[in-house]
């Protein structure tokens, strides 16, 4: 019997496995790695895009539109635009990815705390996360432009 109980706390998909486990540690993990890869990808890409560049963009006012601003380039919105520059070791594509990153990393968590809640069998929790997550998601899709 103690070692059923064994293998049990030692198979990933167990509830007993993450029973023995401090799941806050790992939600604090998370974030942290998720800023600091985030941190690491936009200063890469500063450095690319600094050696690649031969100047700064320009942001100016729209003529006649002293109020609105032009904003990045067209391939820089969309992450199916951002990808191909990417690989192509565009440096704007890179800190546009890191930004990406910056931006996934509590949306990753609050998944990453449904999971958790189910494991504790808390479902009260795992339903309002999920509502949360379900409202960050359709904003992100169907959000203003």
């Amino acid at each position: 019997m103690e070692q059923d109980d064994k293998k049990q706390a030692s198979n990933i998909f167990s509830f007993e496995f993450w029973k023995q486990r401090e799941m806050d540690l790992y939600v604090g993990k998370l974030l942290r790695y998720g800023v600091f890869t985030a941190c690491f990808i936009t200063v890469l890409g500063g450095i690319i895009y600094v050696m690649q560049s031969q100047g700064m963009p320009d942001y100016k006012p729209m003529p006649g539109h002293h109020d609105q601003f032009k904003g990045v380039v067209a391939y820089l919105r969309e992450l199916n635009t951002i990808i191909p520059a990417l690989l192509q070791l565009d440096g704007a594509a890179i800190i546009q990815f890191g930004v990406v990153v910056l931006i996934a990393t509590p949306i990753l968590r609050v998944a990453f705390s449904a999971i958790v809640f189910l494991i504790e069998r808390d479902y009260l929790y795992v339903v309002v996360t999920l509502i949360v997550l379900a409202v960050i998601l359709l904003n992100m899709v169907f959000g203003l432009h």
